[in-house]
């Protein structure tokens, strides 16, 4: 397969239109939960907040305006053939001048602050974007984006568990995270669970997890049926939508996993609001 080139100025309005679009427009797979789960839930309550969210998101696509006020942290998964050279400048740099024109340019709110501790001035533009690149054989670059809203972020969490701790350990860490967030994520929410791997492994498989469409399950029968069961469990703690009350906890449950150290099992859970934004591209 011959080398191939493309120009820096292709990654960054590849970029810029794909967060411009995850902010303005909900998923499918979302929206189709959301619909579904209007026809379930139980509580008039929980069932006016559906509606609510739906007509805004529906708002939302029709107006070009973003889902949420809070419009994210930049995050790309990103597959990056290894036959790919880029012309014209540096494959990061292009990254983010299409992050800061998407969020210039489409009027997204600028979340980002330069320094965590010490100097939290704002860049004013939304970077630097987090990107986690993957070598993969090709001659093109996949794209996974999102932008993550911080009020479900704060509500994630990681834990080393040790193997002794089992599938049972496994799904009550799940669901203690879950039960401890309660109504702070804006529910219903979608959960991504990483679980293998290491510290940084386990995290970033959650994260990425939250990126997957809720209506593709894992492909490991094992991992499915977790999905499900814990998507069950889930629904059945009363948070319901915008924590109101209802059975409408939860829209989604999804696990990415890696393979791990003998001594270990570690486990980490990103929760994501209902503006669960994910935008894919190829290149």
């Amino acid at each position: 397969m011959d080398i191939r080139e493309i120009k820096a100025s292709e990654i960054t309005q590849t970029v810029r239109q794909l967060f411009m679009d995850c902010n303005y427009f909900i998923g499918s797979d979302i929206m189709n939960a959301l619909e579904n789960a209007k026809k379930t839930e139980a509580s008039p309550v929980g069932k006016s907040v559906l509606d609510q969210i739906i007509e805004n998101d529906k708002i939302a696509a029709n107006e070009k305006i973003p889902l949420c006020q809070d419009t994210g942290m930049a995050v790309l998964f990103v597959e990056y053939g290894d036959k790919v050279v880029i012309a014209g400048g540096s494959f990061d740099d292009a990254v983010n001048e299409g992050v800061r024109l998407a969020y210039t340019e489409g009027y997204l709110r600028k979340s980002v602050v330069r320094d965590p501790v010490f100097d939290r001035t704002n860049t004013k533009d939304n970077t630097p974007a987090i990107i986690h690149t993957k070598i993969v054989s090709g001659d093109k670059i996949r794209f996974t984006v999102g932008g993550k809203g911080f009020g479900s972020e704060n509500m994630s969490a990681i834990k080393m568990l040790t193997p002794s701790y089992g599938v049972e350990g496994v799904k009550k860490f799940i669901l203690d995270t879950v039960r401890a967030a309660g109504p702070n994520p804006c529910p219903p929410i979608v959960v991504g669970v990483g679980i293998g791997g290491t510290f940084e492994r386990a995290a970033q498989l959650a994260k990425k997890a939250t990126f997957r469409p809720i209506d593709k399950r894992n492909p490991d029968e094992h991992y499915a049926a977790l999905e499900t069961e814990l998507l069950e469990e889930i629904n059945k703690m009363g948070f319901g939508p915008a924590g109101l009350g209802g059975n409408t906890t939860a829209l989604g449950l999804n696990i990415e996993t890696s393979p791990t150290h003998i001594a270990g099992m570690p486990v980490a859970v990103n929760i994501c609001c209902h503006a669960a934004r994910h935008a894919f591209a190829e290149i």
